[in-house]
């Protein structure tokens, strides 16, 4: 196994030098995010290579470290011990070579003879059309002490798209596991008639692979290409997560410009055809895409996605950075359905806790030091006789700017509102939620620049950037008739990202 080193380490410490320069002013501004995972500097989209190696967790993003715009692709670092509290690491990938010249796109890790791999597609433009002409292929890099990765002399290890109806060009994103005595990974792709679809490889030691089915394909309003995908084991269930792009807006689903989501279903491994069931959604949102998981030494399944959507507005960009990850959630199959949990580890950043209790909600009311801008509520509403009922988050002194969620007891829907939030894209996101035993459950996570709504114990979760002024952090309750709330707890969360120092 030979490895390229020279070119690459120069293209790192240039952008690490680039990052680095630039990371303490990006700093300064009030809607960086305190603990959830954003670049030192620049741009950020899907999460890669998240893994639990040796007793930490890794997890590497894509990352433009030369401006707040997507780029060139390489791929930051952090590590954590507890999935809250994560530290930056060097730029672990970066273009160097003749086959990801324009690129190192996404991928994943895997641990191999104590050493961790990352498999990742190297891009390269042969052209000026973006969607036409490229050409992708599959590379892996390696490294001993999970912190300097070296490229393998034998990229790239898968060199083009299979026959058939597969797109010669749109073949990426590998997220690679090992069942039994092979390896196995699967890429998304698309048809030449523009259908999503996934494909599945299988090696027996990681560098030399053999295609051996298109595992799933889409039908119906099923989206042109399927990135990002991810297969893994719940309860004896496979589960393949994915990213379509171009699913049509159905009612209430579907509204953000790509989406992500999950099918249930049963791999055959000896002819690596994947049979599934209906497409569901992993978020209800705005911002939620590309998401990648993980197992632990605790065997838990531990999501986490790219907190943003392509081409939406980023009003952080003026401060030169874009993008940051989502909380880590832990997958829960209940009742042939995904839940998406917090962490218990939430808990090592909490601190100054408020409690309330069988408190009566009519029109508009604040409680003694439930506000802030970096905080956690755990709320139970019993709807008692509203029909209406929510919360307005990040208020500002005049009442102007909010962002509102607000649950209607006849329509049994959870409305996301974020048209009064501030700067940044507006809209409105919904779920369908039913209460039980009368009462809403919602834990709600507030960032600097986010909120994110874990609904009925993580049976429907919506995540959202917002960008309201500094001085709104006023939280109000409001209904539009009596209603309880029986419980109601308050912690703020403490910041939690160590960044490198500047050398």
């Amino acid at each position: 196994m030979e490895t390229n080193t020279n070119n690459h380490k120069e293209q790192i410490a240039k952008a690490m030098q680039s990052v680095i320069t630039e990371h303490e002013k990006v700093n300064q501004d009030p809607w960086r995010l305190n603990y959830h995972v954003a670049t030192p500097a620049f741009w950020m989209n899907d999460p890669n290579g998240f893994i639990y190696y040796k007793g930490e967790y890794h997890l590497f993003y894509q990352h433009h470290p030369y401006s707040p715009e997507w780029g060139p692709m390489f791929w930051g670092h952090v590590k954590s011990t507890d999935l809250m509290q994560w530290t930056h690491l060097p730029i672990a990938l970066a273009p160097s070579e003749d086959y990801d010249a324009d690129g190192c796109f996404s991928g994943s890790a895997i641990e191999k003879d104590g050493n961790l791999y990352l498999m990742y597609t190297g891009n390269v433009w042969t052209g000026e059309n973006r969607d036409t002409d490229l050409k992708q292929v599959q590379c892996l890099a390696v490294s001993e002490d999970a912190i300097h990765f070296d490229k393998l002399k034998e990229n790239p290890v898968i060199l083009e798209a299979p026959e058939g109806n597969i797109h010669p060009y749109h073949f990426r994103d590998p997220k690679v596991w090992k069942h039994n005595d092979y390896y196995y990974c699967v890429l998304g792709s698309k048809t030449n008639e523009e259908t999503g679809q996934i494909l599945l490889y299988r090696s027996r030691d990681l560098f030399s692979w053999k295609f051996m089915a298109v595992s799933a394909k889409g039908e119906g309003n099923f989206g042109y290409m399927w990135e990002c995908p991810d297969i893994f084991t719940l309860e004896e269930q496979e589960v393949l997560v994915m990213s379509p792009q171009g699913l049509t807006p159905e009612g209430d689903k579907y509204h953000n410009l790509h989406q992500a989501g999950y099918v249930l279903g049963k791999l055959n491994y000896d002819t690596g055809v994947l049979q599934h069931g209906e497409f569901e959604m992993l978020d209800y949102g705005f911002d939620f895409y590309a998401p990648q998981t993980t197992i632990d030494d605790q065997g838990r399944r531990i999501m986490i996605a790219w907190m943003a959507m392509w081409e939406s507005e980023m009003p952080e960009q003026n401060q030169n950075w874009a993008g940051a990850m989502t909380l880590p959630r832990q997958l829960i199959l209940e009742n042939g359905k995904i839940k998406s949990k917090p962490i218990p580890e939430i808990e090592n950043i909490r601190g100054n806790q408020v409690i309330y209790e069988n408190l009566i909600v009519e029109g508009e009311v604040a409680f003694k030091e439930v506000d802030g801008n970096s905080l956690e509520l755990d709320v139970y509403i019993n709807a008692n006789e509203a029909s209406q009922f929510g919360l307005k988050l990040r208020m500002n002194e005049t009442g102007e700017q909010y962002t509102e969620l607000k649950y209607d007891v006849n329509s049994g829907v959870m409305t996301f509102d974020r048209n009064q939030a501030g700067s940044g894209p507006g809209g409105v996101r919904k779920a369908p939620v039913q209460l039980i035993n009368n009462t809403l459950h919602l834990r709600i996570f507030i960032d600097k620049s986010s909120v994110e709504v874990f609904i009925n114990d993580g049976e429907k979760v919506m995540t959202g950037r917002i960008y309201p002024d500094e001085n709104s952090t006023s939280i109000r309750f409001f209904s539009d008739g009596p209603c309880q709330l029986t419980h109601l707890k308050k912690w703020d969360l403490k910041h939690s990202i160590t960044y490198m120092e500047k050398k």
